[in-house]
């Protein structure tokens, strides 16, 4: 039996797709092993959201060949879309597959062990019209299962190369999403999070009128599925139409994931974000009002050209403002092929880097303080893991939770008490 060993870079979206390359690598009997292991074949699902990532990439698909000098290594996924130039001169690599060329994967490894010739297979994205489907995935994490719904964006942010990457918006078929759903429910499986590059634009290729919400409506009623999570989002999807009808959905987790990139109009108008600061503290009080228990985390990008100290101060004073219970911090980085790259004044590297430490500590005061208004309430826990004697597991609105049992509660529902805050993370036990 053949040995294959998969490495995941990047998004959810890449997650979903190599559980699917999984999938079909096993209904066609080879056996998958940890990537640190040694294995006849590799595949590094690659990502390209910033230099970092193709750096990384390029790292991984050096770094498996030392394990095996013999090994079939495939790079496939958003980087190879967009730098297949790049990677054809990786002297390690036997094939490059782009993102639709991630559903024939076996194909392409089997033909390559047949004859020996590297070959590179990327489809160009951008005149694709319809979502690419891989049938249902049932190969998925034990406790909590991610779900793609769609692919593609049309906003063309002035910083992003993933529209290049991944093509235009295309919307997956409601009756294949709650099919694939309800056979996860079966395996077991309680938390669905829901993803794509673009989720928010859901259903606006289809002829009908059909979106996120109609969608999430009728996951809503799948029985199994106890919660419904939603990755990251476009603000502006969040009116109170969309609101009003999401409350009533018992099972969709109070945690929104809303990427706001910078607090300065300025910087935003620069970025090609369609929605001012103004605008964004609307959207978050309409949440906080609907929802007692909300969390909002989002991304924001230091050092976008031309962020002077007075836009990066307006950005920091917004961010105290707004209080995020997290917020991923990127210093940016220019992507060949963007309006960004070529923007004057771009901004010296020490500088991101102190705007973002700034960012990044006020973060952390803020999950912190979040924490410890926990200590004494009762939070319902989804236990996922065990590490040296502590279960981990998530709230319904993703507060981060461990707990000292020696008992076996994976994948257990449980309701306890909030005893202790730490920065990251709570501690709970029995009342």
């Amino acid at each position: 039996m053949k040995t294959v060993a998969f490495i995941t870079l990047g998004c959810k979206v890449n997650q979903y797709e190599t559980n699917a390359m999984t999938q079909q690598f096993i209904e066609n009997d080879y056996e998958v092993v940890d990537h640190t292991q040694k294995a006849d074949i590799y595949i590094v699902n690659t990502c390209t959201v910033t230099n970092m990532s193709d750096r990384k990439s390029r790292q991984m698909l050096r770094r498996v060949k030392e394990l095996n000098k013999e090994a079939v290594v495939v790079a496939c996924g958003c980087y190879a879309q967009v730098a297949k130039e790049e990677l054809e001169k990786i002297k390690e690599i036997n094939l490059v597959l782009g993102n639709n060329e991630k559903k024939d994967i076996v194909q392409y490894v089997e033909k390559y062990i047949k004859s020996k010739i590297p070959e590179v297979q990327t489809e160009d994205v951008m005149h694709q019209k319809d979502f690419v489907e891989f049938g249902d995935i049932t190969f998925t994490e034990k406790t909590r299962a991610v779900i793609k719904i769609q692919d593609g964006c049309d906003r063309f942010c002035s910083y992003c190369i993933i529209p290049y990457a991944r093509g235009r918006v295309r919307s997956r078929k409601p009756e294949h999403i709650l099919s694939e759903i309800r056979k996860i429910a079966k395996e077991g499986i309680q938390e669905v999070v829901i993803t794509g590059i673009h989720i928010a634009s859901y259903g606006k290729d289809f002829k009908k009128q059909y979106g996120l919400i109609d969608l999430l409506e009728e996951m809503n009623e799948i029985e199994g599925i106890e919660r419904i999570r939603l990755g990251s989002i476009e603000p502006l999807l969040i009116t109170e139409a969309f609101v009003n009808r999401l409350e009533k959905l018992t099972k969709v987790c109070h945690q929104f994931h809303l990427s706001l990139q910078s607090g300065c109009d300025e910087t935003l108008k620069r970025m090609n974000r369609r929605y001012t600061t103004e605008q964004f503290k609307d959207i978050v009080a309409l949440l906080r009002n609907k929802f007692e228990d909300v969390i909002l985390t989002t991304d924001i990008i230091v050092g976008f050209p031309g962020e002077s100290e007075e836009e990066f101060e307006k950005t920091y004073t917004f961010l105290k403002e707004i209080k995020f219970y997290k917020m991923h911090v990127f210093k940016y980085s220019p992507r060949k092929g963007t309006k960004a790259a070529v923007m004057p004044n771009q901004i010296d590297g020490n500088k991101k880097e102190e705007r973002s430490r700034k960012l990044i500590e006020l973060s952390n005061q803020n999950e912190k303080a979040y924490n410890q208004n926990y200590i004494g309430k009762e939070v319902e826990i989804l236990f996922e893991e065990e590490k040296n004697g502590i279960w981990q597991g998530h709230t319904k609105n993703y507060i981060l939770a461990h707990y000292k049992t020696e008992k076996n509660i994976e994948n257990r529902i449980m309701k306890l008490q909030c005893i202790e805050a730490e920065e990251e993370y709570i501690v709970v036990n029995e009342k």
